[in-house]
């Protein structure tokens, strides 16, 4: 397990021990479209995708990773990851999303950062090549390649040709699951982030960045996810870098709005106080 810096914000509203976890799962993975760990779904996916089998059984598999997921959101993110990784490939989505959250908001040693982060971007290969129609097998990826793509600065991004990997996961994820919010606030994210850097003309030409396509992919992770403090940070970051000074307003009204939202769990409540951080 590793030494992990403590979520600085824990609260009993974020325990989902017993049934609380299956009652409130539809609301808590809205964004990631995570099917519940049941024995059932996971002999679907195994089903499926073979190699996804676990060493022992099925019910033990699925006990673990209902803890692994309990333990994220409760914000104890190295238990996570870490219960996460003894279930094999089928841990992948928890490790990962534990490790992506945590490196993006706890962690402030930035080599270890990029590590955590090229970790989840290598896992996430592993899990593409054993589950190719899973999801989230995609996402995580993209997830963990964007952040990491962030920390080496976008411009070292693009030449090492992040940008097309990062798209293409994106695109995979969405196309296999079109309800998942989360990779519609990446895909959002990936055309801010190119034409913020290089500009509309060469973003649209070389990257297929586009400003229309940005706002579209940020307005339906909204649809898809009302309640999401996330995807209203995105839309106002990624309006600021997409139009700048014409869109200020709108993107603090977004602020605003995500400052006030109810958290459900650890990763939200990040959201909400980066939000309100910024807003001060």
């Amino acid at each position: 397990k590793p030494k992990w810096r403590d979520f600085p914000h824990a609260d009993k509203a974020y325990d989902y021990s017993g049934a609380a976890l299956e009652k409130n799962w539809a609301r808590l993975h809205a964004g990631d479209c995570e099917p519940f760990p049941s024995p059932a779904n996971l002999q679907k996916l195994i089903a499926a995708y073979p190699k996804l089998a676990p060493e022992g059984s099925l019910e033990d598999a699925a006990k673990t990773l209902q803890d692994a997921w309990r333990a994220y959101h409760r914000g104890d993110f190295a238990t996570a990851y870490d219960l996460g990784l003894s279930a094999g490939l089928l841990g992948t989505s928890v490790a990962s999303k534990a490790a992506n959250i945590y490196a993006t908001y706890l962690e402030k040693d930035e080599k270890k950062q990029l590590d955590i982060f090229l970790d989840s971007v290598k896992r996430g290969e592993k899990a593409q090549a054993a589950a190719g129609g899973y999801a989230n097998a995609f996402y995580f990826y993209a997830q963990a390649l964007g952040r990491y793509s962030q920390g080496i600065s976008i411009a070292k991004a693009l030449a090492d040709g992040h940008a097309g990997k990062v798209k293409k996961a994106l695109d995979t994820a969405m196309k296999l699951e079109p309800k998942h919010s989360d990779a519609h606030i990446a895909a959002g994210a990936y055309h801010a982030e190119i034409i913020n850097k290089v500009g509309g003309i060469v973003g649209g030409l070389t990257y297929g960045a586009d400003k229309k396509a940005g706002v579209n992919h940020y307005q339906t992770a909204l649809k898809l996810n009302p309640d999401s403090a996330i995807a209203r940070i995105e839309y106002a970051n990624g309006l600021v870098m997409m139009f700048g000074k014409d869109k200020l307003k709108e993107a603090t009204r977004l602020y605003e709005e995500a400052a006030a939202s109810k958290p459900m769990d650890a990763m939200e409540r990040l959201d909400v106080e980066a939000a309100k951080e910024e807003l001060a």
